[in-house]
């Protein structure tokens, strides 16, 4: 089973300067290679302390000169703020740096803050996604990109550097509402599925997904990538209270940048699973909905976690799990000690399992 980590920086309450998150994440991206991991990924997202990873092309496009066997993963690429001509040069020269490493993953982003500030409209999101993802896709397949949609109007411009290989069967995207998992779907891309809802839930779209791409595509899906917040610490009890405080707390700063529990995307077009979302917790309250959250995440002893992440993975076939360790502004030492604690005596055990094969990463 794969197995891989993800930085995403981080700087809750401003307790550090920038500076001193991005060494400390990165120190921890680079130990990924040396502790075994089998990717380092990273998300994207601006304006405020809740990620500071603007860019992941130019992150991952460092780590390719920093590692040597890694793959390196977009966690995601939120395209309705992107060029896709642009975006897709990037993506082509990220793959040349890291001599094919790339796992390219996409999604459409749900902050009103970073849309905002990008002048964005939310409610041509969804669109602007399928057409950008289309053009991005075809123009990494053939080597340039040409496109006549509503939103996205490409006249043919060469890739170049030019793709050299395929990104067919390494592409993922992030699918939280149940309309994007058959958009998914038709675009030919996997899942990458961060726990946020209920696990039944999540295995009734995932088997809705297979049933589109298989009537679509005529072959098997790739299989699902899972991503969760963990931690990982020998003693039970001391376990459940670090996720309390980290993962919970790390919750706290999900609805402070997307204020998903609020009203403003309950009239907003192509949200509305989220404004289900805002009533859930506004009739279950906050507390709630944070020991919710934990109970989706990935903490207790490695025995603990292994299970976790195994029966997880069964409920829908995936064969990839990424960790993300350091977050709501933990002390660097809490975060270097569960990451490798669970390099030593879990991951090998997820690496030790059994696949079908259909993840195929190979450079």
């Amino acid at each position: 089973m794969h197995t891989g980590m993800s930085v995403i920086f981080q700087n809750t309450h401003k307790q550090l300067t920038d500076r001193q998150v991005y060494l400390n994440d990165v120190g921890l991206a680079e130990l990924a290679e040396p502790l075994g991991f089998d990717s380092v990924w990273t998300v994207e997202h601006h304006f405020t302390d809740y990620t500071m990873s603007p860019d992941p092309c130019q992150f991952l496009s460092y780590m390719a000169g920093r590692t040597r066997k890694v793959k390196l993963g977009s966690m995601v690429i939120v395209l309705p703020w992107h060029d896709p001509i642009r975006i897709t040069e990037q993506i082509s020269v990220l793959d040349h740096l890291s001599h094919g490493r790339m796992i390219l993953g996409l999604g459409r982003g749900a902050g009103r803050v970073e849309f905002d500030a990008f002048r964005q409209d939310m409610g041509d999101s969804r669109q602007r996604f399928v057409e950008s993802a289309e053009c991005v896709l075809a123009g990494l397949e053939q080597g340039y990109c040409e496109y006549q949609g509503e939103l996205v109007q490409q006249p043919r411009a060469d890739i170049r550097p030019a793709p050299f290989k395929t990104f067919k069967g390494r592409t993922y995207a992030a699918a939280v509402s149940p309309e994007s998992v058959a958009i998914m779907a038709k675009l030919g891309v996997g899942l990458l599925v961060v726990p946020q809802k209920p696990w039944d839930q999540v295995e009734k779209e995932v088997a809705d997904y297979n049933k589109v791409y298989e009537a679509l595509h005529g072959t098997t899906p790739p299989a699902p990538i899972i991503a969760g917040w963990t931690m990982c610490h020998p003693d039970r009890d001391t376990a459940y209270a670090l996720a309390k405080q980290w993962i919970g707390g790390y919750w706290q700063t999900v609805l402070d940048h997307y204020r998903f529990h609020e009203d403003h995307l309950k009239g907003q077009k192509g949200y509305e699973y989220y404004g289900q979302f805002a009533n859930k917790i506004q009739k279950g309250g906050v507390d709630m909905a944070t020991e919710y959250f934990m109970s989706l995440q990935v903490w207790g002893t490695p025995e603990m976690c292994y299970d976790t992440i195994v029966k997880n993975a069964a409920r829908i076939g995936a064969e990839g799990y990424i960790g993300i360790f350091s977050y709501a502004g933990m002390p660097i030492a809490e975060a270097e000690r569960s990451m490798r604690l669970f390099a030593k005596e879990v991951m090998p055990r997820l690496q030790a399992r059994q696949v079908t094969g259909v993840i195929d990463w190979a450079a």
